[in-house]
Formats: structure tokens, C-alpha cells, sequence
């Protein structure tokens, strides 16, 4: 029957990549998708490949604070409401040494990023709201650590974390559960994009990196899906406010009990670990 059967989502950047595996994984769960993307040939294009009667399509710019409450609207009017949203949507920015970079293209990488998450939650939250439910899904990602040359990309995935954790405690009355995810590196178009600008401005470890990855495969989007997957069902109840990583954890063995237990830690969250 699928496990998320009848629900309602929006995937920002669904037309390709990891936002379309996740889309292919929650039509195949059963729901009833909305996907928004900058390009019209793009979603035409993912729409035909789902090949499912329930995939509706949205342009959508969510740098743009308008075309983000023209999506909402438009998947309330066609879905009938909104249970799910997953914020896939986002890009590098400008690569190269921070100070040498375009500063307005690296301001552009937070309106996309960040903003683009933000404006979606203020949207779709006061929908959850009056429905005492949701599930919000927010990427962030940028690495463990610093990542030199990258700094907006990193920056504004960061951010998303700090993000995620606060929103989520101003709307848990509603049973509204909000999480972050670190999907991996995947090989997707923003590698292709940081392959493209060459050793010099991406550095000599990270483009190595890059064509490593390119050349094994990198981690499948997949992965990033099946947790998503779990993220908008009930399997996830009362789990919010945390961030999870697609490779490392183990929550596929998460019950009610351990959910229980992971909210009263500071687990999976951003904090200092204090020096022994």
C-alpha cells in the first residue's frame, strides 16, 4: 500500500538529481507529489519518467520569496493540502578563495539555500498548522569540517542545521516534526559544476576528491531518498529538530523507544563536545 499513502508532498528542486530520487520514492510509497523546479523542459521531462497520474509540476525560482508562496498555493489548490515538504532545492555558489570571490554571487547562494528553506517553511507552516501535523524536510550537507573554497555552499548548509533545530522547537505543539539531512557526496550537477572550475579554484585535495567520486560512483541518491522516505512517515513520529545523515546513521532500527530516547539527548544536533 506504501507508507506514505494519500499524503501530500512538495519537492523544491525535484526535476532532477536527489530531489527526483526522492520524488520516485514517495510516488512509489504512494504519495501524490508536487515538484518544483527552475526549468519547464525539466520538470516536463521528470513528470514523463515518473509516469504517474499523481506528479503535478511548478516553476519556482526559491531564491524568490514570490514564486515560493506561488508553489504553496498552487500545490494546496491542486493536492488539496500539503503534508509534506522537502527543501532539495540548492546550489555551490561561487567556488574559489573566499576573498576572491563575486560577493553577490555568494549572497545569492543563501537566498537560494537558506532563504529558498525559509521561505517555504513560512509558507507551508501555518497550512500544517491548522491540519495539527506535518513533516518538513530540510538538506543541508557542506561536508565535515571546514571546506576551503567553498564557503558559501558550506556556510548556508550550516545555517540550514541551526535553522532546522529552531523551528522545529516553535512548532512542535503542532506535531509539526522538522529535520535536517546530510545526504552524502553525491554525483550530481553541482559536481559536475565544481569539476568544471578547475583544480586551481576548487583546490588540489578537493578536485582529486571530485574525480574520485566522479569515477566510483559517489554515494547513490538513493540513499538520501529511503531517509527521506522515513523522514515524511509515521515511522518518524516526534522526531524533530535533528539533523541525519543519509550514510552514517542507523535509523532504518529507530522505534518509538529510540526516538523517545534520541529526543531527550542533544544527539544529532550541532553542539561543542566539551574537552575532557
Amino acid at each position: 500500500m506504501g507508507v506514505l499513502r494519500d499524503k501530500k508532498a512538495i519537492i523544491t528542486g525535484g526535476s532532477r538529481g536527489i530531489g527526483f530520487a526522492v520524488a520516485a520514492f514517495f510516488v512509489k510509497e504512494g504519495a501524490e507529489v508536487m515538484l518544483a523546479a527552475r526549468s519547464a523542459e525539466e520538470l516536463a521531462a521528470a513528470k514523463a519518467e515518473l509516469g504517474h497520474g499523481k506528479v503535478h509540476t511548478h516553476i519556482s525560482d526559491v531564491s524568490r520569496e514570490a514564486d515560493v508562496k506561488a508553489l504553496i498555493a498552487a500545490a494546496n489548490k491542486e493536492m488539496g493540502g500539503v503534508d509534506v515538504l522537502v527543501n532539495a532545492a540548492g546550489i555551490y555558489g561561487p567556488i574559489g578563495p573566499s576573498a576572491d570571490v563575486d560577493v553577490a554571487k555568494w549572497r545569492n547562494t543563501f537566498e537560494v539555500n537558506l532563504f529558498g528553506t525559509f521561505y517555504a517553511f513560512c509558507e507551508v507552516v501555518p497550512l500544517m498548522m491548522k491540519q495539527n501535523g506535518g513533516k518538513i524536510i530540510n538538506f543541508s550537507g557542506g561536508g565535515d569540517g571546514p571546506f576551503p573554497n567553498f564557503s558559501a555552499y558550506s556556510s548556508s548548509k550550516v545555517a540550514i542545521v541551526r535553522l532546522t533545530e529552531t523551528l522545529a522547537e516553535e512548532v512542535k505543539q503542532y506535531h509539526i516534526d522538522i529535520n535536517a539531512i546530510a545526504p552524502g557526496p553525491v554525483n550530481t550537477k553541482i559536481l559536475e559544476e565544481g569539476l568544471a572550475v578547475g583544480e586551481k579554484a576548487v583546490g588540489k585535495e578537493k578536485y582529486a576528491a571530485f574525480l574520485k567520486q566522479k569515477n566510483e560512483g559517489g554515494v547513490p541518491p538513493e540513499k538520501a531518498a529511503e531517509l527521506c522516505v522515513f523522514l515524511a512517515s509515521s515511522a518518524s513520529d516526534g522526531l524533530t529538530g535533528k539533523f541525519l545523515s543519509a550514510v552514517w546513521d542507523d535509523y532504518k532500527h529507530w522505534d518509538k523507544a529510540k526516538i523517545a530516547e534520541i529526543m531527550k539527548s542533544d544527539a544529532y544536533t550541532l553542539r561543542r563536545i566539551k574537552p575532557r
